[in-house]
Formats: structure tokens, sequence, C-alpha cells
């Protein structure tokens, strides 16, 4: 059974130009085309597709979506590989989320000291127009004040 990218984007849940691009950097193969010239999918694109939007969802890039991709052709070789690229990954996923939760203790703070004056007395404007980068900046504002 084939079906149109327009279906395949519904069973996917993916959009029809993203599915393209997909196709344009390889991650997903080139579709037989109809007489017109109209692509045309089976369940195996499908179920590849899935894959490589489930591997973007969890932060996956596409270099690594298409190493897995290879290794998955692969069923009886070792997983080490893929182990070790999910640890790795892990382990990016635990510093956003440390740098992540530093940012959102800088902006309750700055919102908590604010006064609900006027803007040109805004906290949160003060903090963002600091351009110093650092995590302390609040603390530099606060102490000038």
């Amino acid at each position: 059974m084939d079906f149109s990218i327009g279906e395949l984007a519904r069973r996917t849940k993916v959009k029809v130009p993203t599915i393209r691009y997909y196709e344009q950097i390889g991650l997903m193969p080139p579709p037989p085309r109809s007489q017109g010239q109209q692509r045309r999918y089976d369940d195996s694109h499908a179920s590849r597709l899935n894959f490589v939007r489930h591997a973007r969802e969890l932060g996956f890039e596409v270099d690594d979506i298409r190493e897995l991709l290879a290794m998955s052709a692969k069923p009886n070789q070792s997983c080490a590989e893929i182990d070790d690229m999910a640890r790795r990954h892990i382990a990016e996923i635990d510093r956003r989320i440390a740098h992540l939760t530093t940012l959102r203790a800088e902006l309750r703070r700055t919102v908590d000291e604010c006064g609900r004056g006027r803007v040109c007395e805004c906290r949160v404007i003060e903090a963002l127009g600091d351009n110093s980068h650092e995590h302390g900046r609040l603390d530099k504002a606060r102490s000038r004040r």
C-alpha cells in the first residue's frame, strides 16, 4: 500500500516541508514516484520517519540520527556505540538543565525584586540591559543601588 506525502505527514505528525528536508539531507530515502511524479510512501517510510521524529524530540542532532539509523541497519552488531552516544547525550542534557536552572533562578530573582513601578526603574529591563553575560550580574546591579 502506498500513500502521498500529505498522508505520511498526517500519520507521523511531521510537516510536509520537514519530510522534504529530511529527504534532501539523507535522513529519509528518496521515495518512488508515481507516473505524475508524485512521491509515494509505504509503512517502512512511516516507521523510519517516526524514528527520526522521536530522535529529534529527544534532542539528537541530525548527524547523530544519521549514525543511529546506520547502526540500526546492522541489528547483530554490539550496541556499545549507541549506549556511549546516548550517555554523551544525557550528559549534554544534564548540562543544559543546569544552565536553564541557573537562568530560571536569575530571572525569578529579578522578577521578585520588581517594585512594580515605572519602566525606567524596572529590574527586568535593567538586568537585560547588562551585557556582562555573567550569572552574577543581578548581584552587581543590586550592589550599585
